[in-house]
């Protein structure tokens, strides 16, 4: 009697195989086709329609598959202590991740809009929230402006920057430190 298992684990091995080849072609053209992807994750056409009903779908959950591998990472960051160094520890980290995936996540963006790539970040965006209310609390970090907004501005930020580095209007040795410089001045009290 054979058990539903060998299948399950199959499907999971197609799905991540799936997933990682988006990210890997997306990195390249985010406009990259359905084809293409299953073509490289070594699957058919029909097996990746089995995981993901259509493009949009397959964009999301790859976003999806990259924040959290991000999220794993940033939690890794010491965040305590001074509030601006473990925000400049973070946004080195972050600006990291970002630049690794930015073209997936211009694919994401393309897809899915604004609205709901920003709220993917969501979570990693609660590290760098928690970082600004306590250095607005200790009066390192300005108190006249609120801590969603100064999240919102050290998201942009980093964003902007990767696009930036993309159109090659902005070297991507520079980059880093072009973020950190004007998170660095728009927070500190």
């Amino acid at each position: 009697m054979t058990t539903t298992s060998p299948r399950r684990s199959d499907a999971r091995r197609n799905r991540e195989a799936i997933l990682a080849s988006a990210l890997t072609l997306f990195a390249r053209d985010p406009n990259a086709s359905m084809s293409a992807i299953a073509a490289a994750a070594g699957v058919g056409r029909v097996t990746l329609y089995g995981h993901f009903a259509g493009r949009d779908e397959l964009v999301e959950a790859a976003l999806a598959a990259a924040v959290e591998q991000s999220d794993r990472l940033l939690a890794e960051v010491d965040l305590s202590g001074d509030p601006l160094d473990a925000l400049v520890r973070l946004i080195r980290s972050s600006w990291r991740q970002v630049e690794a995936n930015s073209a997936a996540l211009d694919a994401a963006l393309a897809a899915l809009g604004t609205d709901h790539m920003r709220a993917s970040h969501d979570g990693v965006l609660a590290r760098v929230q928690e970082i600004i209310e306590r250095g607005q609390g200790s009066g390192t970090f300005r108190a006249d402006l609120s801590a969603d907004w100064l999240t919102a501005v050290v998201y942009s930020t980093l964003h902007t920057a990767c696009a930036e580095v993309t159109s090659g209007r902005l070297a991507a040795d520079e980059a880093e430190s072009a973020i950190i410089a004007t998170v660095t001045s728009a927070l500190v009290a």
